[in-house]
């Protein structure tokens, strides 16, 4: 003989209020993080390489310039002024 189908009450068919806040709050938590590391991302991506030249000042005419990292002493291309590097 088979047996006839087991009934579940209706409040095992309902999701629990319970069930219902933490969906909400696990999406709404999954959909803030994938937001920040979209902006995260985006940011790296225009935000500007930092250079490793040593930066210059000119004593005679103040014209600011860069020059490669190894160098200790660069002439001014306005003035020809030999100037030392700034160490900030």
């Amino acid at each position: 003989m088979s047996q006839p189908p087991k009934v579940t009450p209706e409040s095992d068919r309902i999701m629990s209020v319970w069930n219902l806040v933490l969906a909400y709050v696990v999406v709404l938590l999954a959909g803030l993080s994938g937001l920040i590391i979209y902006t995260e991302l985006r940011r790296r991506r225009f935000e500007p390489t930092p250079s490793e030249d040593r930066i210059f000042r000119c004593h005679r005419c103040g014209y600011v310039y860069t020059d490669d990292p190894d160098v200790d002493r660069s002439r001014c291309s306005q003035c020809g002024q030999m100037n030392k590097a700034i160490e900030f």
